[in-house]
């Protein structure tokens, strides 16, 4: 048995669930959401829910790299970077910082977000909710992919710039999520350096980054 937080009840969090639950029955899975609304709903289909703010959520019950087995992330934010930035706010300044125009020109169809993250994505089209990610071709197009997009990110090396990557693994079709422990990792190797930082979060073919520098507070 295997144990799940997805952080975000809505959409998104509730076909994870339903997906992950259909892999297996026996795994636990925790659905956080704010909203009381949808929390009552989520109730009623008989999973087992905590109704406070995802982030929060995380930020006061992660504090082990070995539990939860894994999270996944479903609500429109970086979850990753939320999650670092508040474990380093309370000895750093954390400044958001633009994406350097070189490095956004290198990314495959990057897209603004509404609060400073970029997402980015090989595909130029609307993927299979179904596709697996098999490793080197695309399921919709029958062709090698032009790269393995956390690979990239973890390659990319710019002076006085730090690339972290965490990666995201399928763990059911259409459901993506990574460890405790790859959070952990990824706040060790930002406190080493005190460059300004990269921050993505990404598989094969999607991903989302933030760009970020602190200094002590």
């Amino acid at each position: 048995m295997q144990h799940f937080w997805i952080i975000g009840g809505g959409k998104f969090g509730l076909k994870a669930a339903k997906e992950l639950c259909k892999a297996n029955p026996s795994d636990q899975i925790t659905l956080v959401e704010h909203e009381k609304t949808v929390c009552r709903q989520i109730r009623k289909l008989g999973y087992q829910t905590v109704c406070m703010d995802g982030l929060q959520y995380l930020d006061r019950h992660l504090i082990s790299a070995h539990y939860p087995d894994w999270i996944v992330p479903a609500i429109p934010l970086h979850v990753a970077y939320e999650w670092i930035r508040a474990k380093m706010s309370a000895r750093y300044v954390i400044e958001g910082i633009t994406v350097p125009n070189d490095l956004v020109t290198a990314l495959p169809n990057p897209i603004n977000g509404e609060i400073g993250q970029l997402y980015i994505s090989i595909a130029d089209f609307k993927c299979p909710e179904s596709c697996p990610e098999p490793d080197e071709i695309c399921t919709y197009t029958g062709k090698p992919r032009s790269m393995i997009l956390h690979e990239f990110l973890k390659s990319i090396q710019l002076k006085d710039f730090k690339s972290v990557v965490i990666r995201s693994h399928q763990l059911a079709p259409g459901v993506g999520g990574y460890k405790p422990e790859a959070l952990f990792e990824a706040l060790k190797e930002i406190k080493a350096t005190r460059a300004p930082l990269m921050i993505s979060t990404a598989c094969s073919c999607h991903g989302v980054v933030n760009a970020f520098k602190y200094s002590a507070s």
